[in-house]
C-alpha cells in the first residue's frame, strides 16, 4: 500500500508540475475544469445520485467551470479580478468562513437534492477558477500557495502524531487534534513568510508581518475546515474514500479537499492586493 501510494504521488506530482509550467493557459483552464468535473462525479456518488444524473452533473460542473473561466478571461495571462471571479470568491469565502463552521458544529446533513447539487457547485467551481486565475498571474505563485496547503496537511499529521492529545473534532475526524492544528499553523507561518519574501509581486517586508501572519493562520484554519467538511460528508455517506481513481490515495476529492476551501479565499485576498 505504501509503495503504491508513493508511486501514485510521484506520478501526480510530475504530471502536475509539467502541466503547471508547460501547458498554455487555455489548456490549464481546461485541465482544472476536467478535475472539477471529476470531483463532481465523486460528489454525486456521495450524494447517492443515480448514474445518469451523476454523469450529467459531472459534465455540467466541468462545463460550468470552463465557461465561467472563459467569461472571466482566465484563458489569458495576467487576468485581473473581474465580476465573475469576484462573485465566485466572495461566495466561496462566505460559505467556508461563515456557513461551514456552523455546519460542522451542528453536523447538518444535505437532506434535499437541490441542496446537494447547489453545495457541489460552491465547493467545486470557485476552486477551479482560482487555480486558473492564480496560474494566469504567476505559476510560481500558485505553486507556493499549494505548497502551503501541503505543508499544513503534513505538519498537522506529524505534530498530531507526536504531541496530539486533545481531539479537534472526534465525531468527524478522530485522528485530528488541536496540537496538530497548531503545528500546521506554525509550519504554514514559517514557510509562508519565506515564500512571501521570495515572491516580489507581494512586496512583503518585515512590517507586513502584522497582517501576513494572521492571514497565514486564517489560511491554515480554512484548509482544515475544508478537510473536516469532506470527512463529515464521507462519514454521513458511510464511505472511507470519495473514490478510487488514485491508487493508494482514494479519489480526487480526497486530494483536493483542503484546496477547495483554501485556494478561492486566497485568490480573493491575493487578487484584491494586486489591484
Amino acid at each position: 500500500m505504501l509503495k503504491q501510494r508513493v508511486l501514485t504521488a510521484i506520478v501526480l506530482l510530475a504530471g502536475f508540475l509539467s502541466a503547471l509550467f508547460y501547458l498554455p493557459q487555455p489548456g490549464w483552464l481546461l485541465l482544472v475544469a476536467l478535475v472539477s468535473g471529476g470531483g463532481a462525479w465523486e460528489w454525486g456518488g456521495m450524494a447517492d445520485l443515480r448514474k445518469p444524473v451523476r454523469i450529467i452533473y459531472a459534465i455540467a460542473i466541468g462545463i460550468a467551470a470552463f465557461v465561467c473561466g472563459l467569461l472571466a478571461g482566465l484563458s489569458d495571462l495576467n487576468a485581473g479580478l473581474g465580476p465573475v471571479t469576484a462573485v465566485a470568491y466572495v461566495l466561496s469565502a462566505l460559505f467556508w468562513l461563515a456557513v461551514i463552521p456552523v455546519w460542522l458544529a451542528r453536523k447538518w446533513t444535505m437532506n434535499s437534492r437541490s441542496l446537494q447539487l447547489t453545495v457541489g457547485v460552491i465547493v467545486l467551481v470557485p476552486p477551479a477558477l482560482a487555480l486558473a486565475h492564480l496560474r494566469s498571474i504567476d505559476a510560481t505563485l500558485l505553486l507556493g500557495i499549494l505548497v502551503l496547503v501541503w505543508v499544513a496537511d503534513i505538519a498537522a499529521y506529524f505534530t498530531g502524531r507526536t504531541f496530539g492529545r486533545t481531539k479537534l473534532a472526534p465525531t468527524i475526524s478522530p485522528g485530528k487534534t488541536w496540537e496538530g492544528a497548531a503545528g500546521a499553523a506554525v509550519g504554514v507561518m514559517l514557510v509562508g513568510v519565506i515564500l512571501s519574501w521570495a515572491w516580489p509581486l507581494m512586496s512583503v517586508g518585515s512590517t507586513a508581518l502584522i497582517w501576513l501572519l494572521p492571514l497565514l493562520v486564517l489560511f491554515t484554519a480554512v484548509s482544515i475546515i475544508g478537510d473536516l467538511f469532506e470527512s463529515l460528508l464521507k462519514r454521513q455517506a458511510g464511505i472511507k474514500d470519495s473514490g478510487n481513481l488514485l491508487p493508494g490515495h482514494g479519489g480526487i476529492l480526497d486530494r483536493i479537499d483542503s484546496i477547495t476551501s483554501a485556494v478561492p479565499v486566497t485568490a480573493l485576498i491575493v487578487t484584491w492586493w494586486l489591484i
